[in-house]
């Protein structure tokens, strides 16, 4: 029974795609830029409201969360920004599930890098491009569009389905995924439908910010000979990280992170800032990093490795020595993930997707976070499965339509084996 169910879904999905590619259009045509994303919040609920869900407007508050183990602060004001879940309340005691989407884009500047519109939505063959087409407005409807499909169909699912659009996963998630699951927004499954090929992810890398200040000493240029170039110096500090990036690229392995993302680790020398006129001999420079790590290190070792190779790299410079380098961990910061491969929702969701596919679905993890690490912290399995995407956090970003339709397909067929169906 379920099996023709299932089919007659699919078959659904298949027949009105046009009606989800024109819902990720709408989407991508939102600017929600991290700290914005009121619009689409609004646009979600609107979405959830026609399919008939209750709507839950879920406000965070830092004092709820601000001692929580995975708790990292973006530094914005959660005023009048609320996550939004449509809920499908289903049965007492039946199988429930997340389906978990993040409605924030990180900006597009500098737009002149960009052959499309980021905000246009515009579809060329298989691609549909835009800033968020991929992460992740794509698998926001891809989410909203397979249980929209079931409840066309007149099919029911027995247990509970949330569908979570929420903030701020692009600056660690913490008002949104973490802020819902601490509320108690807490299913017996949960996927974020981040694009990752159409892979089914179980792991990813720790991640970490710093920021390392070197002062100098301010002069005019005429006299530059009397002043010391902050710049000057922080490129000692630089090329020590730059290294230590290298050394850890060759020397550190996790097999998930390889295969999905190519290289295990990486330290990412994000930002470099110094001086503030032409004719000054600068007096200060901040470089801002991220670092990942695998699971097999902590937070404690990554902190100081990074403190000793910048105290290491300011040894023997007279300067340095007097006036050593600051460093401060801020914003984003969270231990690796690495969900067991063998829980047995993570195989019925794989068996679900190859049965969709026709083909064995990889296991793989990411050498970048997601909100699916947060499950960890309340003893419930979490997987992140979603489309293909290119250019992601780029210009020009796109994800591939097809990829976005088999995702529906798969997460439709998901809770009819998972939540079960109501007879009729």
């Amino acid at each position: 029974m379920s099996e023709e169910v299932k089919k007659n879904v699919l078959e659904y999905i298949e027949k009105n795609k046009e009606e989800l590619v024109s819902s990720i259009v709408k989407a991508v045509q939102i600017p929600s830029v991290i700290g914005n994303e009121q619009a689409m919040a609004e646009y979600m609920k609107k979405k959830y409201e026609e399919i008939g869900l209750t709507v839950a407007e879920v406000q965070p508050e830092y004092e709820k969360i601000q001692d929580h183990p995975a708790f990292s602060s973006s530094g914005l004001s959660f005023e009048g920004r609320k996550n939004i879940i449509g809920i499908w309340e289903g049965q007492e005691g039946a199988p429930s599930l997340t389906l978990n989407g993040h409605m924030d884009v990180v900006s597009p500047e500098p737009v002149e890098n960009w052959t499309k519109d980021p905000w246009g939505g515009e579809i060329e063959g298989n691609k549909l491009y835009g800033r968020g087409s991929g992460d992740m407005k794509a698998g926001l409807m891809a989410n909203w569009f397979a249980l929209k499909a079931l409840l066309d169909m007149g099919v029911k699912p027995k247990g509970k389905v949330l569908l979570q659009s929420v903030l701020e996963e692009e600056a660690g998630g913490a008002g949104g995924t973490l802020f819902c699951l601490e509320e108690g927004y807490l299913t017996d499954g949960f996927i974020a439908t981040e694009p990752h090929a159409l892979r089914l992810t179980v792991a990813h890398a720790g991640v970490m910010y710093f920021r390392v200040k070197v002062l100098g000493k301010t002069a005019h240029a005429g006299m530059a000979h009397t002043g010391v170039n902050a710049i000057s110096k922080m490129i000692k500090i630089y090329h020590a990280l730059e290294k230590l990036s290298e050394k850890r690229a060759k020397e550190v392995y996790f097999e998930l992170f390889h295969k999905g993302s190519g290289q295990s680790v990486h330290l990412n020398l994000g930002t470099l800032k110094g001086g503030d006129w032409a004719s000054n001999v600068p007096g200060e420079a901040v470089l801002e990093c991220r670092i990942g790590f695998i699971p097999s290190e902590t937070r404690a070792e990554i902190k100081k490795l990074v403190e000793k190779t910048i105290w290491e790299a300011a040894q023997g410079d007279e300067w340095l020595e007097q006036h050593p380098p600051e460093v401060e961990w801020y914003g984003w910061t969270t231990e690796a993930w690495n969900q067991d491969p063998e829980d047995p929702y993570v195989q019925k969701f794989k068996k679900s997707a190859e049965n969709v596919l026709g083909r064995e679905v990889e296991i793989a993890g990411r050498a970048a976070g997601n909100d699916a690490r947060f499950t960890q912290y309340y003893k419930r399995p979490g997987l992140v499965f979603g489309p293909r995407c290119s250019n992601m956090h780029g210009p020009d970003e796109y994800v591939e339509i097809d990829s976005v339709i088999d995702t529906a397909k798969v997460f439709a067929a998901h809770i009819i084996d998972w939540c079960g169906i109501e007879e009729n």
